[in-house]
C-alpha cells in the first residue's frame, strides 16, 4: 500500500500545483497554454521517440494487449449510444458524454505507468497510444458526423486529425527506428533523453490548469452517464478483454489502469471545433479527473 500512495500521491500533487498556480495567476494565464503546446508538440514526442526507440518490443501478447483495449474502446461507445436511446440527451450534449467515456488523459497514463511499472510499462503504454489514439479520433468524429451537422466533418478532416497528431507520429517514429534497428546519433539520443525528463511534470502542470471547478454544477445527468461510462462500463469490459485474449500479469494492470483514466483535455477543443456541448465537455474533464484518483486508487490496490 505504501507503494501504492508513493506512486499516486506525486502525479496528483503535480496536477494540484498546476491548478494552484492557476488560481493564484502564476506565472500568468497566457503562459500555460503555450506550455502546454510546448508538451504537446515537443516534449511529449521527444519522451515517446526515446523511449520507444531503445526499447524491447517483443511481446506474445502484443495482438491481446492492443485488441482488448481497441474493442472494449468500441464496445462503451455501443453501450453509451444505447443508453442515450433510453436517456435522450441533446445531440450535442450526447458527443460530448462519449468523449468523456471513451477518450483517455495521455499525461497521467503515460506517468503512472513510469511511476509504476518503470521503462517497461511506459513502453507497453506508449503502444496502446499508437493505436487508441488514432482508433479514437475515428470514433469521435464519427459521432459528430452522425449526430452534429457540420461542413468542417469529412475525410480529409479525419486524415489530418490523425496524421498531425504529434503523439501518433512520435510513436511510429520510435517504432519504426526500433524495428529498423536504427541506432540515432548520441548527442540526438541525450537531447531526446533530456527533454523526455521535462514531459510529464509539464503535462501534469497543464492538467491542474486545465480544471474548471465551477462548472461541475452543470448537466449532472450527462456527466454522471459519461463518468459511469468511464470509470464502471470501460474498465470492466478492458479486463474481460483482457482476460478473453489471455493478458494477465503487469499487461492487464496497464489495460485496467488505461480503462480508468480521466477523459483528455484536448476533448474539450475538438468539442468547441466541432459543435459539442463545451460547457459540459468541461464539467466531464473536471469530474473524471477528481474521480479518477478514487479509482485509479483501487485499480493499484487490487492489481498491483
Amino acid at each position: 500500500m505504501i507503494h501504492i500512495f508513493s506512486a499516486l500521491i506525486p502525479v496528483f500533487s503535480l496536477i494540484l500545483i498546476g491548478y494552484f498556480f492557476k488560481k493564484i495567476k502564476f506565472p500568468s494565464h497566457e503562459f500555460w497554454p503555450q506550455a502546454d503546446k510546448l508538451t504537446y508538440y515537443v516534449l511529449m514526442p521527444s519522451l515517446l521517440v526515446y523511449k520507444l526507440s531503445t526499447a524491447s518490443l517483443d511481446s506474445e501478447n502484443s495482438f491481446g494487449f492492443v485488441a482488448s483495449a481497441l474493442l472494449a474502446i468500441l464496445f462503451t461507445m455501443i453501450i453509451l449510444i444505447i443508453i442515450n436511446k433510453i436517456i435522450p440527451s441533446t445531440p450535442s450534449a450526447f458527443t460530448s458524454m462519449v468523449q468523456g467515456a471513451i477518450r483517455f488523459n495521455t499525461y497521467v497514463f503515460l506517468a503512472l505507468s513510469a511511476s509504476i511499472f518503470g521503462n517497461e510499462g511506459l513502453v507497453y503504454s506508449a503502444i496502446i497510444l499508437t493505436f487508441a489514439i488514432p482508433f479514437i479520433n475515428i470514433l469521435c468524429i464519427s459521432i459528430f458526423a452522425i449526430y452534429i451537422t457540420n461542413d468542417k466533418l469529412n475525410f480529409l478532416y479525419l486524415l489530418k486529425s490523425i496524421i498531425t497528431n504529434p503523439l501518433i507520429v512520435a510513436c511510429v517514429v520510435g517504432g519504426s527506428i526500433n524495428f529498423l534497428g536504427i541506432h540515432l546519433p548520441v548527442v540526438l539520443n541525450n537531447t531526446l533523453e533530456i527533454l523526455s525528463k521535462a514531459a510529464l511534470p509539464m503535462g501534469l502542470l497543464s492538467v491542474g490548469f486545465g480544471l474548471v471547478i465551477k462548472e461541475i454544477k452543470s448537466s449532472k445527468s450527462e456527466v454522471i452517464i459519461s463518468s459511469l461510462g468511464k470509470h464502471l462500463i470501460f474498465p470492466i469490459l478492458i479486463f474481460l478483454f483482457g482476460k478473453f485474449f489471455g493478458i494477465d500479469g503487469m499487461m492487464l494492470s496497464i489495460l485496467v489502469l488505461f480503462g480508468v483514466l480521466p477523459t483528455a483535455p484536448s476533448s474539450f477543443i475538438l468539442a468547441r471545433q466541432l459543435g459539442g456541448d463545451v460547457g459540459l465537455m468541461s464539467s466531464i474533464i473536471t469530474v473524471q479527473t477528481l474521480l479518477s484518483i478514487v479509482c485509479i486508487l483501487l485499480v493499484l490496490h487490487y492489481f498491483i
